[in-house]
């Protein structure tokens, strides 16, 4: 059986590496998920985050890589069970010169700019804590943002705080900022999506899932990009 599978790039997620192959936590697990249930050939296909959805609709791939699982996304395309729980956070300038720690902060500050990409749920959680347009400059992916944050075109960028800390390490002029985790600590879940109509490859992803989250084999291969048992931990309970 052959598969094809769309990614973006947003390390350590999924990107592309030196080699020109994809790569990354999530790259690895759909490798490994999806072998297990006889997949032969996986083609993994490159695109923007705003065509992932309409292109597993369309059928141009069978599987989305994970990408947060809201209920507004839902209406569209099918989740499988979760398999990461991420908190956001901010790529800022080394110091945080304007002390962005949280989307309030930023809110409270009208120099402050902020940069998003429409349709990620960050966009969101910063227009509900009260960022205002004005404030709000938005990218269509995260490369070209933190060019601009480079630039000092913005004062932030917000994404998940696993991933800004990759995008940290690699720019000494930027420091990850990760936000204070809400007192019920239910940080949102991503999972792979589908076509509604694929439920064949959604049940047969799910079961092996379900026995390989959590297990040994998949916290070494996911600890390797820096995801641990904080951003694991609490999906594996709710797939037992």
């Amino acid at each position: 059986m052959k598969l094809r599978v769309a990614y973006i790039e947003e390390p350590p997620f999924y990107w592309t590496g030196a080699d020109h192959s994809p790569t990354g936590a999530d790259i690895e697990l759909a490798e490994v998920v999806l072998r297990a249930i006889g997949v032969s050939s996986i083609d993994f296909q490159l695109t923007s985050f705003g065509e992932l959805l309409p292109g597993v609709q369309e059928g141009r791939w069978d599987m989305n890589v994970p990408i947060f699982a809201t209920a507004e996304r839902a209406q569209h395309v099918a989740f499988s069970v979760p398999v990461w729980s991420l908190g956001d956070g901010f790529v800022v300038h080394r110091g945080n010169p304007k002390a962005l720690t949280s989307y309030a902060a930023v809110a409270a500050r009208s120099d402050a700019r902020l940069g998003l990409i429409p349709g990620q749920i960050q966009f969101d959680a910063a227009r509900s804590a009260g960022v205002s347009d004005s404030q709000i400059v938005t990218f269509k992916d995260q490369a070209d943002a933190i060019a601009a944050l480079l630039a000092g075109k913005i004062d932030a960028f917000a994404a998940t705080a696993v991933g800004n800390r990759v995008v940290a390490d690699a720019n000494k002029a930027l420091e990850a900022v990760a936000h204070e985790v809400s007192k019920a600590g239910n940080a949102p879940v991503g999972a792979f999506s589908f076509s509604k109509s694929n439920h064949n490859l959604l049940q047969a992803l799910n079961e092996q899932l379900r026995k390989y989250l959590g297990s040994a084999d998949h916290r070494t291969r996911m600890e390797k990009y820096g995801i641990t048992h904080t951003e694991i931990d609490g999906v594996v309970a709710g797939t037992e």
